[in-house]
């Protein structure tokens, strides 16, 4: 099976709220229109924190505080297997701009299991909202 290493960011901003972006209409169709995460795929050579800010970058315009490892998600789509290793991260840009999403959307913690996440973000999301209750 094909393999695909990832990272994408739990981005905080100033007031706990969690970014969440959706997926445009992709290759695939279990994973278009869902929401995910922010990141990408890490290339030769590039570390995850160094992935995650280039394709921040790239995909929304954004700076981000990169803290802490959250999560290593492992899943099995149908094509490929998704390694994605996850960050939490703190907003430092006052701008942004989608250069490669559908839409955005700033949540609480606690509303985070309100969207229709690809299945690979759902245990971060799921993470996200107990961590929010202890």
């Amino acid at each position: 099976m094909k393999q695909i290493k990832t990272v994408a960011g739990v981005i905080k901003n100033e007031n706990g709220e969690i970014l969440c972006t959706l997926r445009d209409k992709g290759k695939y169709d279990y994973v278009s229109f869902k929401w995910e995460f922010p990141g990408g795929k890490i290339e030769e050579g590039e570390t995850m924190e160094e992935t995650l800010t280039r394709e921040l970058h790239e995909e929304l315009e954004i700076d981000v505080k990169i803290n802490d490892f959250f999560y290593q998600v492992e899943h099995d789509y149908p094509d490929f297997h998704l390694s994605m290793g996850v960050f939490t991260c703190d907003l430092i840009s006052k701008d942004m701009k989608m250069n490669v999403h559908k839409g955005l959307k700033w949540l609480s913690p606690q509303d985070i299991m309100s969207l229709d996440w690809a299945a690979a973000d759902i245990p971060v999301a799921e993470l996200i909202l107990k961590n929010s209750q202890n």
